[in-house]
């Protein structure tokens, strides 16, 4: 006689493949919407799926249950058991298709991005840490109505208020949203794309689409610092920056223009007939009859890339050479700039008047500190084949070894009977900090002896730049702008230039 398959087994195999069976096809229309289409079912969906879903895998498996631990049907316990679960099953199923039917039909709602068109308007260029409007175009071209939420492709370094913005479009109609960028980084950004998440009518499916929409924004350094130095020079408050008046050699008699009264001001100034006509005190102001030539050497190599308060050295080493270019051009000097790492990365010709301002801008946005050796040699070889006119050159580094204090010294010193050499160094605060750290502790104090010495080594080659024929400039990072002007002004008033 043939065996017959226990029901036990019949029911185990039952128990085991139900779940899996119902999961694949309950999942396997989810991944494939997902690859090809790109749709997904929302929160919302879940919410409703994944209960749903449980239940039916454990009122399907009771029975079986109950079955097995009662083969005889002989407890009344495990037939109410199974009487209720069957009941539930029935009732579960109608709840399934309903749910079902309506997440079919809601799917049916959601709309394709045929139709649909996005633009990106924009300005090219951004400052740095200000707030940047951008607008984002779409445009219906189609028969449906779309309701979604859009997204701008923007780099990482930058931050987005709001990160995205949910509208509805209606046919053959158009769309203008905005959001604000605050840039938290110099230099060219690249926009690629336009997200949009199209959305179905009851809020259970999302659909992902991607539409190209290139564009460039270019992050330049901020420039309020120069709206602030001029208010502060109108109303001669420069000492508030650190900026001391130098006493100029001899009298510059060219009239430059007519301001209102200071304190400060020399009475014999005064122009009595505008003063007259504008029944308010005015006074002349007179400009230095020389026009000097200034050009930066700003070293982007490994010595600059030492940070302090989330800004490189190099970072403020490029606001205090915008602020002082400003301040040349507005005295009617001349400005260039050579920046260089390596090799000689960017130089800017040497010009004078309101739109080199912008050349030193377009020179400096977009340099980065390498992690690679600085090239003295090629440096300085290129800006004596490019500058031969006098020239006042401030060459801004940080110095750590002898070999490079050596270089500079020995270049410094060869500009000297033709050019006015500045060397500008930025400090280290640490080890000043350090050195001047007054506890007695052995490890605090060895510390502090190897920081002195190294403040001692510095001071000395600054003496021997010194004594080359060159002017220093030694301040901290954050507080050299001041120092780098009074430089600047002190030579202009000496005519040693």
């Amino acid at each position: 006689m043939e065996s017959q398959v226990p029901f036990y087994d019949i029911v185990g195999r039952y128990l085991f493949w139900a779940p899996w069976i119902g999961l694949i096809g309950l999942v396997s229309p989810l991944i494939l919407m997902a690859i090809f289409w790109r749709i997904y079912p929302t929160k919302l969906a879940v919410r409703w799926m994944v209960p749903l879903t449980a239940l039916s895998v454990l009122l399907v498996a009771l029975p079986p249950v109950a079955q097995l631990m009662n083969p005889a049907g002989k407890s009344g316990i495990f037939w109410l058991i199974q009487f209720g679960a069957n009941l539930l099953i029935y009732f579960l199923v109608l709840v399934d298709l309903l749910v079902l039917s309506l997440l079919i039909v809601d799917w049916m709602t959601l709309t394709g991005p045929s139709g649909i068109q996005v633009n990106r308007k924009m300005f090219r260029s951004a400052s740095l840490g200000g707030q940047h409007r951008v607008g984002l175009l779409v445009e219906n071209f189609g028969r449906r109505t779309h309701r979604f939420e859009i997204k701008d492709d923007y780099p990482e370094s930058m931050q987005a208020s709001p990160e995205s913005l949910a509208a509805t479009l209606a046919p053959r109609k158009r769309l203008e949203v905005e959001y604000e960028l605050k840039p938290t980084r110099r230099g060219v950004f690249h926009f690629q794309k336009i997200y949009l998440r199209l959305q179905s009518k009851l809020g259970f499916w999302h659909r992902y689409v991607d539409k190209e929409c290139e564009a460039e924004l270019l992050v330049y350094p901020n420039m309020q610092q120069l709206d602030e130095y001029a208010h502060l020079a109108r109303t001669n408050r420069l000492n508030l920056i650190g900026v001391r008046k130098t006493r100029r050699a001899g009298q510059d008699n060219n009239f430059e223009r007519l301001r209102d009264y200071n304190q400060d001001d020399n009475y014999k100034h005064i122009d009595w007939r505008a003063t007259a006509r504008r029944q308010k005190i005015t006074v002349k102001q007179f400009q230095q009859d020389q026009s000097q030539r200034i050009v930066f050497m700003l070293d982007c190599g490994r010595l600059m890339t030492n940070e302090y308060k989330g800004l490189s050295l190099l970072d403020y080493a490029m606001n205090s050479i915008l602020m002082m270019s400003y301040v040349a051009l507005s005295q009617g000097d001349s400005v260039g700039l050579l920046c260089f790492s390596d090799k000689v990365e960017k130089y800017v010709p040497v010009r004078g008047g309101p739109r080199q301002m912008n050349h030193m801008l377009h020179g400096l946005f977009d340099r980065f500190p390498q992690f690679k050796q600085s090239n003295f040699d090629d440096a300085f070889l290129y800006f004596s084949n490019h500058c031969r006119r006098r020239t006042l050159v401030i060459l801004i580094s940080n110095v750590i070894d002898d070999i490079t204090a050596t270089q500079m010294t020995g270049y410094l010193s060869t500009l000297a009977p033709r050019h006015l050499p500045v060397l500008c160094l930025m400090r280290d605060r640490s080890v000043f900090e350090m050195a001047d750290n007054p506890a007695l502790d052995e490890s605090v104090l060895y510390r502090s002896g190897a920081a002195a010495n190294l403040l001692l080594w510095r001071h000395e080659i600054l003496r021997k730049v010194s004594d080359s024929g060159a002017l220093v400039v030694d301040a901290f990072p954050d507080q050299l702008t001041a120092p780098l002007i009074n430089r600047y002004l002190e030579v202009k008033s000496k005519h040693l230039l």
